[in-house]
């Protein structure tokens, strides 16, 4: 790891600065040619923006909530005008009689302190700004994956500059020379990291960026390019704003991540096959294959990608391939993801070594690998996506990102949406416990253990990535709440975090099975957990934020089919 410093430009000296005026007195010591030629003509232009109702987002969920009521169905319509009226306080916070919580300031300030400069402009916020820990790691970078939480954060606070220089460096650094040995990787690949170096003698700023090389068992980002095609959107959508994503730079980018997962190979699945330690879950866990995180992650980006591409030459031969594999996708996740009480009864009854189109059980999965926890697991009302099917093999486990992703995206169905928060419910000391919210269930333990995870020191049972309890989850279970009109699930979680995460000093994850202890090799002040937590404030006070991490359903997709049902493809 390079032990060159990140340069936190204007955090000497406290917050003093940016109490007055936020990011938006930064100056710039970068001129528009260093900018690598990107038009930013607009970046200080912050019009109005309209978010449509959200469907799905009925007046019975708004009344529910306990705050903004008086603003009504009226102001749902149209979002808040972009602006700030102090540090600590989102601007949304002005508008109403609702008194901020005494973490929010604190969540603010430490947000703060973990910007990252390059040539005086805000480009992201490092991982963790944890001054305890000896061992700094890769904790003081700028993640892809990381940033989105704090991107959303300055969105919903009226300060969208920070996410817009971040979404060009990045899209520069994704026009960079990938090699890994002597193999080099797609041109649409997008760092899982990058890092600015600051040469205080020279007064230059330099990046280096990690696309795998550099990682864990070498395993390239998947989520990458994902994330930074759901970012665009919400850029977008927050700020009214289409120059950005209508510029050549920005077309192209979209293009080469589509062009890496729309390629043509020997896939006889419309879902993307990923190698271990592609996502979030960054260590050998057992999810190669098709992983629902990165499934759900898809579905979105492709969504997403569909509104922002240009109808030019060029566009229009991509939004065809992307409506094929949407309408695909979605067949296929809602059909063999989707577990309920019924379906797993289904499988529970499958017949094997079935042959031809009329085969019930397609992936031959044998009754006997069902895990007996799932049976115990399965409320009579409810259901999830499963985190993994492939040939032979279904993964039961629960992943919470991906169904979190899977409602935001409408990727499931109403009912699905419905029957996922029926789960929480039922299931609420397995999955969120004493902190939200466990980022996997069961955790894998004893012979499994060492078998999928090779032994891995970090990820024992019920702690990290293996059954862990990660507070930055909170944003999109609130966001999930919100959608599906259940404001009063996240608003129980967001009060169990807020009787831990400020005196356990914004930890990265939690141990155990109910989420009690703060995790063995857990980073203080991890900046996702930080913002995990605004946003998910903000959402619950201003419900119209949602506009732009949803989308609605598309009614053109086709219905889902029943798993017992003789079809031909």
């Amino acid at each position: 790891m390079d032990s060159g410093k990140v340069f936190l430009d204007g955090i000497k000296g406290g917050t003093d600065g940016s109490k007055e005026s936020g990011l938006k007195n930064v100056s710039s010591h970068c001129s528009i040619s260093e900018m690598d030629d990107f038009d930013l003509v607009m970046l200080f232009i912050k019009p109005r923006l309209n978010i449509e109702r959200q469907r799905s987002f009925d007046e019975r969920s708004l009344s529910e909530l306990s705050i903004g009521i008086s603003r009504g169905l009226d102001n749902y319509e149209s979002a808040y005008s972009p602006g700030r009226s102090g540090l600590d306080t989102p601007a949304s916070s002005a508008r109403n009689s609702f008194e901020p919580h005494p973490m929010v300031a604190d969540a603010w300030e430490a947000l703060r302190r973990s910007l990252v400069y390059f040539r005086g402009q805000p480009v992201g916020t490092i991982a963790a700004y944890d001054h305890a820990s000896e061992e700094v790691l890769n904790y003081d970078q700028v993640f892809v994956r990381d940033f989105v939480p704090s991107a959303l954060a300055f969105l919903m606070n009226g300060e969208p500059d920070i996410v817009k220089h971040f979404l060009l460096k990045t899209l520069q650094l994704q026009g960079w020379e990938k090699r890994i040995d002597r193999f080099k990787l797609g041109e649409g690949a997008m760092p899982a990291s990058f890092k600015v170096l600051h040469d205080p003698v020279r007064k230059t700023d330099s990046v280096i960026a990690d696309f795998g090389e550099s990682a864990i068992g070498r395993v390239a980002p998947v989520d990458s390019g994902f994330w930074w095609i759901i970012l665009l959107r919400a850029y977008t959508k927050s700020t009214g704003d289409h120059s950005l994503a209508e510029t050549p730079e920005c077309q192209k980018g979209m293009r080469l991540i589509l062009a890496l997962c729309l390629s043509e190979g020997f896939d006889t699945f419309p879902t993307l096959l990923c190698a271990d330690g592609c996502s979030m879950i960054d260590r050998r866990m057992g999810i190669y294959g098709y992983p629902i995180e990165i499934q759900a992650l898809f579905f979105m980006a492709l969504r997403c990608a569909l509104v922002l591409l240009k109808h030019d030459a060029e566009g229009k031969e991509f939004i065809e391939r992307i409506v094929k594999r949407l309408h695909a996708l979605s067949y296929h996740m809602r059909s063999y993801f989707w577990l309920d009480f019924q379906q797993l009864n289904d499988i529970y009854q499958y017949k094997t070594e079935e042959y031809s189109h009329t085969a019930v059980n397609k992936f031959n999965v044998i009754p006997d690998s069902i895990p007996d926890w799932v049976f115990d697991f399965m409320p009579t009302h409810g259901g999830y996506f499963i985190g993994n099917v492939s040939p032979a093999r279904m993964d039961f486990r629960w992943f919470a990102l991906g169904n979190c992703v899977a409602i935001l995206s409408s990727l499931a169905t109403p009912e699905q949406a419905s029957a996922i928060m029926d789960l929480f419910e039922e299931r609420w000391e397995e999955l969120v416990g004493e902190m939200p919210l466990k980022i996997s269930y069961p955790a894998i333990e004893s012979h499994e253990w060492r078998i999928v995870t090779g032994c891995d020191p970090k990820n024992t049972r019920w702690s990290y990535h293996n059954g862990g309890s990660w507070p930055v989850l909170l944003w999109l279970l609130t966001a999930a709440c919100i959608k599906t009109g259940r404001p009063q699930i996240a608003r129980r979680a967001i009060d169990l975090a807020e009787s831990r995460l400020l005196k356990d000093g914004w930890p990265e994850y939690y141990d155990g099975k109910s989420g009690r202890y703060i995790g063995k090799q857990a980073r203080k002040y991890q900046t996702w957990s930080i913002a995990g937590y605004l946003v998910a404030k903000m959402l619950l006070e201003d419900p119209s934020h949602l506009g732009m991490i949803s989308l609605e359903e598309d009614k053109q997709m086709k219905p889902v089919i029943k798993r017992s049902s003789s079809w031909t493809c």
